[in-house]
């Protein structure tokens, strides 16, 4: 099913989520979000070290905002909360189409990511009453909202493969490459290349990412009605064939210590109780570096790195190429035989 739209058109419109199953002229549904503007900025600069930012609407409690949260690297300035609070309300209408309707998973560092981080799902007592919350987790669906999660330091969101209320039916299937410590960068992107062309070969429609630290994410949009188990399986033999071909990158074994360095092509990530790193969302590392998109073409740059992009150059790859997992969200793809 078309949209009548060319890919390029519906990648850079990100406030838009794309339905295959729809006929044409309702399979684009519009869920946009505005972006800050440049006073609500410009107030968050002026702003001290705490202080309430009223952010469209919502009046924002920020706390130690010149505390760093990233540190530097080479020619990567460090990075602080307010960094991190504006760099999340300004990707938030790209970003915010990948979390809405579905539960998160926050990986919080308020002593900074060079200090150990831990994971949290539950909302605290004084989260504000306007965020969405289902069960014993947020639900990030608004521009404050994450903003909000930025000044709670979740530097990384993982946000579920289902969406609310089905949540035991995933909406996406993923590949997860997993190197280790022998992996080169070449090699990331040699693997990446052979999924590339085998979802090309059964043409399957994907999207990969880097992860913002070593690997590449392959998200694979599917229909309603998949269970976790079926994307699993599903994964298992396409990764399983991907690393016949390549026998000495990649290792089966389950523990890290014994897989010899090698490479993991980890399939269990589809599973209701893991996650993988949303797009746009930052990661623990020093320059804060972000899990972006990239287009399957670029995995042929030798040079392309996992933690290419920063929060200070996301905004700007942003604007060169939109979001290049618009055109994917939402869409109904029965998955063939393997």
């Amino acid at each position: 099913m078309k949209t009548g739209r060319t890919n390029e058109e519906v990648a850079l419109s990100p406030s838009s989520v794309w339905h295959g199953d729809r006929p044409a002229s309702e399979a684009e549904v519009r869920v946009g979000w505005d972006p800050p503007t440049p006073d609500e900025l410009e107030a968050l600069g002026r702003m001290g070290e705490s202080g309430t930012w009223l952010l469209q609407g919502r009046p924002l409690k920020l706390t130690n905002l010149d505390k760093e949260i990233f540190p530097g690297k080479k020619d990567r300035p460090s990075v602080t909360k307010r960094d991190l609070v504006r760099y999340y309300a300004t990707v938030a209408p790209v970003m915010l189409p990948h979390l809405v309707g579905r539960p998160v998973n926050l990986h919080r560092f308020p002593d900074g990511v060079d200090r150990p981080g831990f994971w949290h799902n539950q909302p605290p007592s004084y989260a504000p009453e306007w965020i969405t919350r289902w069960e014993d987790h947020f639900v990030v669906d608004s521009v404050p909202a994450l903003a909000w999660m930025a000044n709670y330091a979740a530097v990384e969101l993982h946000a579920w493969t289902s969406r609310i209320p089905d949540v035991d039916e995933p909406t996406w299937a993923l590949v997860d490459i997993d190197p280790g410590p022998a992996t080169s960068p070449e090699e990331v992107l040699l693997l990446a290349r052979l999924f590339r062309d085998g979802l090309a070969h059964l043409r399957v429609a994907a999207a990969p990412k880097v992860s913002g630290q070593r690997g590449i994410h392959i998200w694979i949009p599917v229909a309603p009605g998949y269970t976790f188990s079926e994307t699993s399986a599903w994964v298992e033999k396409l990764s399983r064939a991907v690393g016949a071909t390549v026998p000495d990158l990649v290792s089966w074994t389950w523990h890290k210590e014994a897989r010899g360095g090698k490479a993991r092509l980890d399939y269990t990530q589809n599973a209701r109780n893991k996650t993988l790193v949303a797009p746009y969302s930052t990661r623990p590392a020093p320059g804060a570096p972000v899990s972006a998109p990239i287009r399957w073409e670029e995995l042929d740059d030798p040079s392309l790195r996992s933690d290419a992009w920063t929060v200070a150059t996301m905004p700007t790859r942003l604007a060169e190429v939109g979001d290049l997992f618009a055109g994917l969200s939402g869409r109904a793809q029965r998955l063939p035989e393997l």
